[in-house]
């Protein structure tokens, strides 16, 4: 028996959701993480270098996270809205990187904005393709 109940309920969700669902669920803890970085980044930093640490470690999650996504993308079923989505995460990984050496909350607010509008997006295209049992939506290549 686990004994940590979340981590096995967490390890039982990953490993039964859909592709498109596991996208989901990797820009539901980008944005967290970008919350996480920005909270800390409220605070005044130098009266606070424990925060320093925190908040590398929240952006440097996010940007694994972008990684995984840009990884995630299939150029050949996608076509251009997976170029697109490419260039979006390229553009995020750069601003988180510049938002971490620079400490600028601002940037993060821009990345964590547009990962929760692109995070609706997913959410309505896992809804039409979760009922019909059909593989991913156009653009996206998880292994199950």
């Amino acid at each position: 028996m686990n004994a940590n109940p979340l981590a096995a309920y967490r390890e039982t969700r990953v490993k039964t959701a859909s592709p498109a669902q596991l996208v989901v669920m990797l820009y539901d803890e980008a944005v967290k993480q970008c919350d996480i970085a920005v909270e800390l980044l409220g605070n005044d930093v130098k009266k606070n270098p424990q925060h320093i640490e925190k908040i590398n470690k929240a952006l440097g999650k996010a940007q694994d996270i972008v990684t995984e996504l840009m990884a995630s993308l299939d150029f050949d079923a996608g076509g251009e809205i997976a170029q697109n989505l490419f260039a979006i995460y390229v553009w995020f990984g750069r601003e988180l990187l510049e938002a971490n050496l620079s400490k600028e909350a601002t940037r993060v607010v821009a990345v964590r904005n547009l990962l929760a509008e692109l995070r609706g997006a997913w959410v309505e295209a896992a809804a039409k393709v979760g009922g019909s049992g059909s593989a991913s939506p156009v653009g996206v290549n998880i292994a199950g």
